[in-house]
């Protein structure tokens, strides 16, 4: 006679097989450089009485990105978003998002001056592996949304000069350079104006890599056939999973890999799954934005009395709400399109991002682990966590190389006065 089954027991007979294989994925992550593409993070940095050197909590200030969190998740860095939301199309409309952007980039270099032995500025594929050797976390710097550089295409190269290596032309509203994915009252350029062809050729002439996330299909189609490197999409989703306009369909993300580039997975829950409008919610969460003027110029206490009244909102009004499973369908849905070549980790992180079980880069190691269980190899995993977009840095600062070489030589052949 068979004896009856200890669950129990043997779930206790498991659990050190459990242990040892949680902690092998932890030493495997962190023997990679990992590296996020879309850090809204600096918007943290205008706070008053804000430090990125304290543990915070999300639930307490909403933000979800700090140097101690950083380290217990194994995220050795990325890029960190100079972010100027879309306003008046105007010379007035213009100059100010420029010197907001401009301020943006300052507060990120007084960071990296307030905490030299934390954090160190990259500005080359190369600078990565060497910042990462110091245990320092890695800087760089991209702009979404290139409304601040209005029509002045002198401003990208003071925005390089600054260290930014990534670019994204467009937000949730068209401008004078593209098609926004989400612009409600559709297209106005069918894909890229004139000044954002122009836009594409100065970034590949620096040696910029563009990034296609928020952008409409018309411009990623664009972009895909203008740019003279490969382009990636910083933080985005598969429409397959959640047909949404800010995810990508399979055809574009083989398009994509096809012609080099790289999808950064986002995890922002609205695009991961359905969610039903709920007016309500959005007029309540907008009283609380009205009441508090937002969250730039909030006290650490006003931030506390906020994210209180913010919690009540969401009991009352709730949406779904992804989870990390949700997240990872994207993920190896992803995968099994276009393979691991050709996948990255943009979360939001600040931004928007996070979902039930990965509420911050504290717990961004859980990827590596699932993505071990789901038979990826170290060697994938390392591509994913930062070889796919080095390699696409690597690409963007060769052919910037070549166009100046070859200025440089046309210049020598050509007739002297």
């Amino acid at each position: 006679m068979k004896r009856p089954i200890s669950y129990l027991a043997l779930a206790l007979t498991m659990l050190p097989l459990a242990l040892s294989v949680a902690a092998d994925s932890r030493a495997m992550h962190e023997r990679f450089i990992t590296i996020d593409t879309h850090l809204d993070t600096p918007s943290s940095l205008r706070r008053p009485g804000w430090n990125i050197m304290d543990r915070h909590n999300v639930k307490d200030d909403f933000t979800q990105v700090d140097q101690p969190r950083m380290v217990e998740g194994g995220l050795d860095g990325g890029f960190w978003v100079i972010y100027t939301p879309q306003g008046p199309r105007t010379p007035a409309g213009h100059a100010a998002a420029r010197d907001s952007a401009l301020q943006i980039a300052v507060n990120i270099h007084k960071m990296l001056a307030a905490h030299p032995a934390h954090f160190a500025l990259a500005t080359t594929a190369d600078d990565a592996a060497t910042i990462a050797a110091t245990g320092k976390r890695i800087v760089y710097l991209s702009i979404e949304n290139a409304y601040p550089i209005g029509h002045d295409l002198t401003l990208v190269k003071t925005f390089y000069d600054l260290g930014v290596r990534m670019l994204s032309p467009v937000h949730f509203a068209n401008n004078d350079l593209a098609d926004s994915a989400t612009d409600t009252t559709g297209k106005q350029w069918n894909g890229l104006s004139p000044l954002g062809r122009d836009l594409i050729a100065e970034c590949n002439r620096l040696g910029l890599i563009l990034d296609a996330s928020h952008a409409s299909d018309d411009v990623f189609d664009q972009m895909i056939a203008l740019s003279q490197t490969p382009i990636i999409l910083s933080h985005s989703g598969a429409k397959a999973i959640c047909d949404h306009p800010r995810n990508i369909d399979d055809a574009r993300m083989k398009q994509l890999a096809a012609a080099g580039g790289v999808i950064q997975m986002n995890s922002l829950s609205a695009y991961l799954i359905p969610t039903p409008p709920n007016p309500e919610r959005y007029k309540a969460m907008q009283g609380l934005m009205d009441k508090y003027g937002g969250r730039r110029n909030l006290s650490p206490e006003q931030t506390k009395e906020m994210s209180v009244e913010r919690r009540a909102i969401e009991e009352k009004y709730p949406v779904p709400m992804a989870t990390f499973d949700d997240f990872m369908k994207h993920v190896l849905h992803t995968l099994k399109v276009v393979g691991p070549d050709h996948v990255g980790f943009g979360a939001d992180w600040d931004g928007g991002g996070g979902v039930t079980g990965m509420e911050d880069v504290a717990s961004y190691h859980k990827i590596t682990a699932s993505l071990l269980a789901a038979g990826y190899t170290e060697t994938d995993c390392a591509k994913m966590w930062s070889g796919n977009t080095l390699r696409l840095l690597r690409a963007a600062e060769a052919h910037a190389a070549k166009v100046k070489a070859q200025a440089d030589a046309a210049a020598v052949l050509a007739p002297q006065d």
